[in-house]
């Protein structure tokens, strides 16, 4: 049952390991290493869960921009436009259903 996976780059000092998977979910780190590093404005139609595992972030989710620190989550709806900017490092984990197949 336990699976290792790669870490790999994800843009400009980030990078992003899957943690384990399934067809209906899927656990995601990603690790943002400097202050400025982006998660890009996309959007998917996963649901996504994102837990603030250390580090600050500001996040745009459907035109709404918050900051969160570490302990902190929230949900992203199925096809809403997201992205974050890195205000001290640190590591977002996150959670996707079903599994982001783009990822393996």
């Amino acid at each position: 049952m336990l699976k290792s996976f790669p870490e790999v780059d994800a843009g400009p000092d980030v990078t992003r390991q899957v943690l384990s998977d399934a067809p209906e979910l899927m656990v995601v780190s990603f690790r943002f290493n400097a202050n400025g590093a982006t998660g890009a404005l996309h959007s998917h139609p996963h649901v996504q869960s994102t837990y603030c595992k250390s580090g600050r972030f500001r996040f745009t989710v459907a035109g709404e921009t918050f900051e969160i620190g570490p302990g902190d989550s929230f949900i992203i709806p199925s096809g809403a436009e997201h992205g974050c900017t890195c205000l001290k490092p640190g590591e977002l984990i996150d959670t996707f259903t079903p599994r982001r197949d783009d990822f393996l």
